[in-house]
């Protein structure tokens, strides 16, 4: 007789993050905000990261009335040292916030270079190791690092960018090499475009970088490597993050979900 899995499959449930604390960066709009709300609404105390703390206002607003709590936490990343301080007795961090600057190398402030890999690949290395003990310590934790579609393939124009979610990529693997003995697992999600402000603000750099009009941005240059030809929702990037929380996720590690609408068929 074949012996039963040491581990049974678990039964699809909704997602119950009651009694976790989950930390989310970027949180005071777009891809952020809606990891921040599907998280709480799981039961997680959401520590809300930003520096906007108007956003983050509005955000503790839209939280009232979840199951859990959404806590903002006004917070520049480049402070590394408060960040990796932030992310102590975490037991879900979503690495989310990110920066873009789109031009051409020769033309590339060395200084914004410096901040975009700060923010978006120094500062989840730091929040990752702030969180690591505490996870470690109860043999349980989810790191999701939101990548993008840029963390697999490269364009024109946004070296800093490419650069940063090529390296989170790499930290995320490790992070789950390291921790997969201990009950952790580290991901990412990789989105194509989204509907969120900082794509928005890349129509008009976008149209000065390749000479378009802003209008031919969207479709020609945002959405051409895309068979699904629209823009992806928060809230669809936010669904994937939960389902690596979940029990259902518990083997998925090490790897990148990608929500690419057929980018990387090509």
């Amino acid at each position: 007789m074949t012996a039963p899995p040491a581990h049974p499959a678990p039964h699809a449930s909704p997602l119950d993050l009651g009694g976790r604390t989950a930390l989310v960066t970027g949180a005071a709009g777009g891809i952020g905000r809606a990891c921040a709300l599907r998280l709480a609404a799981a039961g997680a105390k959401v520590r809300a990261v930003d520096r906007d703390a108007a956003g983050l206002e509005a955000l503790a607003g839209q939280g009232h009335g979840l199951a859990g709590t959404v806590e903002p936490h006004v917070l520049d990343l480049t402070d590394l040292d408060a960040a990796e301080l932030a992310a102590a007795g975490t037991d879900v961090l979503v690495n989310n916030a990110g920066i873009q600057l789109v031009r051409p190398i020769e033309e590339f402030p060395p200084d914004v270079f410096h901040t975009v890999l700060t923010v978006m690949l120094e500062a989840p290395f730091r929040l990752i190791r702030g969180a690591l003990p505490h996870m470690y310590g109860q043999g349980w934790g989810r790191v999701v690092n939101v990548s993008s579609v840029h963390g697999l393939r490269a364009s024109a124009y946004k070296s800093a960018y490419v650069a940063a979610k090529h390296g989170l990529e790499g930290l995320s693997k490790t992070t789950a090499l390291e921790g997969a003995p201990h009950g952790v697992t580290s991901n990412c999600v990789n989105p194509a475009y989204v509907r969120t402000p900082l794509v928005e603000k890349q129509l008009a750099d976008q149209a000065q970088a390749h000479g378009v009009p802003e209008e031919r941005v969207l479709s020609e240059v945002l959405l051409q490597d895309s068979a699904v030809k629209r823009l992806i929702e928060p809230e669809e990037v936010a669904e994937a993050v939960a389902y690596l929380c979940g029990p259902q996720a518990s083997f998925v590690t090490g790897t990148s979900l990608v929500l690419d609408g057929g980018w990387t068929a090509h």
